[in-house]
């Protein structure tokens, strides 16, 4: 920023607040998931596996935000754990469509209550037609920053 120009006014700045929101909201969900023995990350895989049945790790890692490399090791721990399977060969291609166990989905049962609750405590002072503003707001701002502007010609 040269000399003179103003700088950005935190208290205002749109993108400051939305980085202090998620903060705030990872946090949250941090404490209720830790003691589940979760991740948020962990947390993620199991909920678009369940959503999502047969994602590869590519998918799951572009859905919970994290490297392909970082999600092939939560597989494998998740695996272990016996809360995913994945076919010891790829039915088509290379990628090895992964699925929820019995024991996973009782799991994901157990830490979506928890972060429904961060939720809820999130959203507690805004009404319905707000929140649904909410989300269509932050969707428009996602779709603006990820998706290239239409043409004007």
């Amino acid at each position: 920023m040269s000399q003179g120009e103003p700088g950005i006014e935190l208290d205002t700045s749109l993108g400051y607040m939305l980085k202090a929101a998620a903060s705030a909201l990872h946090s949250a969900m941090e404490a209720v998931l830790s003691p589940l023995g979760m991740t948020i990350t962990h947390y993620s895989c199991l909920e678009l596996l369940a959503q999502r049945p047969g994602l590869s790790n590519s998918e799951l890692a572009r859905g919970a935000f994290v490297t392909r490399q970082s999600m092939n090791v939560l597989l494998q721990s998740l695996e272990r754990q016996g809360l995913v399977i994945r076919p010891a060969r790829a039915p088509v291609g290379r990628a090895l469509p992964t699925e929820l166990t019995d024991l996973g989905r009782r799991q994901l049962e157990v830490a979506s209550a928890a972060v429904r609750r961060v939720e809820q405590n999130m959203l507690a002072d805004l009404d319905t037609d707000e929140q649904d503003q909410m989300r269509r707001l932050l969707r428009t701002c996602i779709t603006s920053i990820t998706e290239p502007p239409a043409s004007t010609t």
